[in-house]
């Protein structure tokens, strides 16, 4: 079995190239001769250089694979070019040359987001029946992502993952939110409720999606199967670290303006970080929860990591690689 990961240098993508070795998968990897290839160290796996953005590169990148899992793309940029470039024509791209030059492709799974599909409005448990209303750049690009995917569905078997918020080892967006509640203050602009995910349980829902044939032409979202307050969350984080964080309350409409000068700071430090006028469009949004009821039916999903056991493990990790 042969796979092709595209992102995986990145915190999902690389642990599942770790997943589809353990599976016995002949695992390549789609990089950028930029790329930082610290978590592909050591492991069995062949590097193909090739952009998504750039179309002539990926002609005779994807031949002679059997899976493709395209997981490449931005969850903050310094750019809403930026992530239309990447997130919706690169995967358009990507898609065209997997059309045309393998034909044999047993699957292709795309990676897209909660954000695609927008916040749980009304307090109604989102499912995949319902018309995606996407409130960011972000999630809209990623939706665009789907409908390139799903634009060759009749010539190449596809399927598309909605993870919800994904944390676990190697993940720097959630990271900025363990950092807050070790140090010890925490801004807080409002209760919320929120669906979850453990990296390693995504990782066997993507593999899972490009082995099962029920799941072709399907999408699915992707949780732990639960509903969190951020109370309990910053509970379970807290407890991790044994702190007891002093919570700064903020209102909503002082958001955009702590986020147009973290762009002014990120633009000078030249790095992107979640502290975004993008993200606050989303997060002034209460509800981003899902329901998961058709990936357990369909691919047998199962999620085997609860919070307090992933928070652990993801906090003792950042805290033995000396994050935090």
């Amino acid at each position: 079995m042969r796979a092709l990961v595209t992102g995986a240098t990145g915190f999902i993508g690389s642990h599942l190239v770790e997943g589809l070795l353990k599976r016995g998968y002949e695992v390549s990897c789609l990089i950028r001769k930029t790329s930082d290839l610290r978590w592909l160290e050591g492991l069995d796996v062949k590097y193909i250089y090739g952009d998504c953005s750039d179309k002539e590169s990926l002609i005779q990148c994807i031949r002679g694979f059997d899976y493709i899992f395209h997981l490449a793309g931005l969850t903050k940029a310094s750019s809403k070019e930026d992530l239309y470039c990447i997130n919706a024509k690169g995967t358009e791209n990507l898609m065209e040359a997997v059309a045309r030059n393998n034909e044999g492709v047993r699957r292709f799974v795309y990676l897209s987001s909660l954000s695609a599909f927008g916040p749980a409005l009304n307090d109604k448990l989102p499912n995949e029946e319902m018309k995606p209303h996407p409130v960011s750049d972000y999630g809209l690009s990623k939706l665009k992502g789907e409908d390139a995917v799903l634009k060759y569905r009749d010539r190449v078997p596809v399927s598309i993952l909605r993870p919800a918020a994904v944390y676990g080892p190697r993940d720097r967006d959630f990271f900025l939110f363990f950092k807050f509640v070790r140090k010890g203050i925490l801004p807080n602009w409002g209760e919320s409720r929120v669906s979850l995910v453990y990296v390693d349980d995504l990782v066997n829902a993507i593999i899972l999606c490009g082995e099962k044939e029920k799941s072709i032409g399907e999408t699915y979202f992707i949780s732990d199967g639960m509903i969190y307050s951020s109370s309990e969350i910053i509970n379970e984080i807290a407890s991790a670290f044994q702190v007891r964080p002093t919570q700064v309350k903020l209102p909503k409409a002082i958001l955009p303006v702590i986020a147009f000068f973290g762009e002014k700071v990120n633009r000078l430090r030249k790095k992107t970080t979640m502290i975004n006028r993008d993200k606050v469009k989303e997060i002034t949004y209460p509800n981003w929860f899902c329901d998961i009821s058709k990936a357990t039916r369909d691919i047998d999903f199962k999620p085997k990591t609860n919070i307090k056991e992933g928070i652990k493990w993801t906090a003792d990790w950042y805290r033995i690689h000396r994050w935090l």
